[in-house]
């Protein structure tokens, strides 16, 4: 019993004011040596391991909020708070201050805080002005009782004995049945003076005064006080807005009281803090930190409570996922789970991981399958949402999961396919549905995300499933946009027609190449890929235009970074058609990075021979590196086995005379490949005059010879 009474979280304010938690322990006071004091003690009860030892200075201001709550200030900006999971043990260790300081426990607070500029001023009051003197609470004090409140707020001193002063006489009660009084008379002037009363209470920053006016019976005559805002014609309607227009829907009865009443003051205080009151100027932006305090530790005790009642979340996913429920309560479920998500964020990390493990373990996934994939617009577009959250969470969790999706299921509806197909055939004309999901997608299909262990490499096995499973939906789109083009001829001009998604495929070549990964070089030599790409070159004949431009840069870059692999398949399969290309120097160039490569592999292949069993470190990290390439492509057998066989019956079927269905011609002016980087220029060109450019096009457009196997 005694450990659940001093069990505790502690929380420190961070440099955006917001609480940080620190652990989870349990709380004792005990002298402490080291700092000549009681001190209080808090030890994890994951590994006992110190997580505060604070010593209780006789000048600390210590308050006490919403009876779970221990806050103080131990230097500047830096401020501390104990939330206990029992009250009885926050009065335990508040009597244990209160002792130490020798001060009564029935106050919230402590200490009256100084600030430096008010010392002398404070030292000069008389102790009989402990609290300051409020006029009575009648109708004909309000413009009295107004200016009081509102002339405190610059000093810290006064600000602390008026609250003092309004709790100890139960004077917020009082004010309130004026209001009602106020407002049955239609008295303006009163209700003008009662906004600013109440404001001006609201920015005392007092935890006690928040709980006494966020109560149930007290939270609607406040926000009925700040409707009435002098600087308005006619008062704001905000308590028709909370009765009547925003109603609580209980998607699964909650049966916890205190559950739904914390849910109901959390949604009025934030709606008080975001849309009544106003936007807080450079003075008083801190005045309602401690207000920022309350709704955080309320969303905190929410989400813990909800978490806690496995039954509760149990049904929630149960009635989801059931055929039988219907659509309008259907769409009810999703939007909670999607709000309950949105409370998470509140959380601290090691909480929000724990709150995410329990979705995770309830199924949220499998019931994300089976509503994203629904008609209804509203149900998909909430599913995203949640689907987000838990993509910014963990992408090895969701990876994890839709990589088991085909042992039980078919293609097209795994969880990722429905995420590229919504994207694909979003129905919003900003596509704002898209743009979500494709920054989902991208971001589970990033390899710099992708975990790798001794036991288990993420990225080889992922990357392995999407491109088994889900990599033809993706392009599906592509390709029926490019089945119907057939090559022709003109029997005008007897050249080949271009085909509009040769830029496309070429940038996007030139982009994959870009990334140096050889497992992307061996597909692309497994798949021939630079055989259209040469046909595309040596089709667009002596013309010097962007095209030719941007495949003679592909193959300067590849030259450049020599990527061996790539430079050895394009010397062995191609060279003899490209070495008639001397207006620049790329194809010798590449042919000398190969015939030195071989030289080394000459050399190193003759040291070995001279004396096997002497290699240096180099010839071992040669034959390392022979090893890596073999296991590699052992890892890629399967995804390779699945490439498909009709492009490798295609190329038997062309090997006479070799076309390219998607990268024929591109014309002279063809704007789309202006965004490619680093284009070639060429030092001849302006030598080219326009009668040599006539004199080309009256003459065969093929001015190289055709690549031919």
């Amino acid at each position: 019993m005694s450990d659940t009474r001093r069990r505790v979280k502690v929380y420190t304010l961070n440099e955006d004011r917001q609480w940080d938690d620190r652990g989870t322990g349990h709380v004792s006071s005990t002298f402490v040596e080291r700092l000549n004091g009681i001190s209080l003690l808090v030890r994890a009860e994951s590994d006992g391991s110190l997580l505060l030892e604070s010593k209780i200075s006789p000048n600390t201001a210590y308050q006490k909020q919403q009876d779970t709550l221990i806050v103080w200030s131990e230097a500047d900006n830096y401020d501390l708070a104990l939330s206990f999971q029992e009250k009885a043990g926050c009065d335990e260790i508040w009597e244990k201050i209160c002792q130490v300081q020798g001060k009564d426990p029935a106050l919230d607070i402590t200490q009256d805080p100084i600030d430096e500029s008010e010392e002398e001023r404070f030292e000069e009051i008389p102790e009989t002005s402990h609290l300051v003197e409020l006029p009575p609470c009648e109708l004909s004090r309000l413009e009295e009782i107004a200016d009081l409140v509102t002339s405190v707020l610059s000093s810290p001193i006064r600000r602390e004995k008026l609250a003092l002063a309004l709790m100890s006489e139960g004077y917020i009660k009082k004010l309130l049945g004026l209001f009602r009084v106020c407002e049955d008379l239609d008295n303006r002037e009163g209700l003008h003076h009662l906004y600013e009363i109440v404001r001006g209470v609201l920015f005392l920053n007092k935890a006690a005064l928040f709980e006494v006016m966020f109560s149930d019976d007290c939270i609607m005559d406040v926000v009925g006080c700040l409707e009435y805002d002098p600087a308005l014609v006619q008062p704001k309607r905000h308590r028709e807005f909370l009765t009547k227009t925003a109603k609580f829907k209980e998607v699964i009865p909650i049966t916890d009281s205190e559950l739904r009443q914390k849910i109901h003051q959390t949604y009025r205080v934030q709606y008080i803090q975001d849309i009544i009151l106003p936007t807080p100027s450079v003075f008083e932006e801190n005045f309602l930190s401690t207000l920022n305090s309350f709704i955080f530790f309320n969303k905190v005790e929410i989400v813990s409570m909800l978490q806690e009642d496995e039954k509760f979340l149990t049904e929630v996913f149960a009635q989801l996922t059931d055929e039988a429920t219907e659509d309008s309560k259907r769409r009810e479920l999703v939007n909670f789970v999607k709000e309950f998500c949105a409370f998470s964020q509140t959380l601290q990390p090691q909480n929000r991981d724990a709150f995410f493990k329990t979705l995770a373990n309830l199924g949220i996934l499998p019931a994300l399958e089976i509503v994203m994939g629904m008609d209804d617009l509203q149900v998909r577009a909430a599913a995203t949402d949640i689907f987000s959250y838990l993509v910014e969470f963990s992408p090895s969790m969701v990876r994890e999961f839709v990589m088991q999706e085909p042992q039980q299921t078919d293609d097209d509806v795994l969880l990722i396919n429905v995420v590229i197909k919504q994207m694909i055939c979003d129905s919003d004309p900003e596509l704002g549905g898209a743009v979500q999901q494709m920054g989902l997608l991208r971001t589970l299909i990033d390899p710099e995300n992708m975990l790798a262990s001794t036991n288990k490499t993420e990225k080889t096995e992922f990357l392995s499933f999407f491109y088994k499973y889900c990599m033809h939906v993706l392009t599906a789109p592509l390709l029926a946009n490019t089945a119907h083009d057939k090559n022709s001829k003109d029997p005008q001009e007897g050249s080949t027609k271009i085909n509009l998604v040769c830029p496309g495929a070429l940038r996007f070549m030139r982009r994959i190449i870009g990334l140096k990964d050889e497992y992307y070089n061996r597909y692309i030599i497994k798949g021939n890929l630079f055989e259209p790409v040469i046909n595309a070159l040596l089709d667009n004949g002596t013309r010097y235009n962007l095209l030719n431009s941007a495949i003679i840069e592909l193959f300067e870059f590849i030259k450049v970074e020599d990527i061996k692999s790539l430079i050895a398949h394009i010397v062995d399969n191609f060279y003899k058609a490209l070495e008639s290309i001397e207006y620049v120097q790329t194809f010798k160039g590449l042919k000398g990075r190969y015939e030195q490569e071989k030289d080394r592999q000459s050399q190193r292949l003759n040291r070995y021979r001279r004396d096997a069993r002497s290699l240096d470190e180099d010839e071992e990290l040669w034959f390392n590196d022979d090893d890596d390439d073999d296991d590699g492509e052992a890892v890629e057998k399967r995804m390779e086995d699945d490439f498909s066989d009709s492009y490798g019956k295609y190329m038997e079927a062309k090997r006479g005379k070799l076309h390219c269905h998607y990268c024929i011609w591109l014309p002279t002016h063809c704007y789309i490949l202006t965004a490619l980087v680093g284009l070639v220029d060429y030092p001849d060109d302006e030598d080219d005059d326009e009668d040599e450019e006539d004199e080309e096009e009256e003459q065969t457009p093929r001015k190289r010879p055709r690549l031919n196997s």
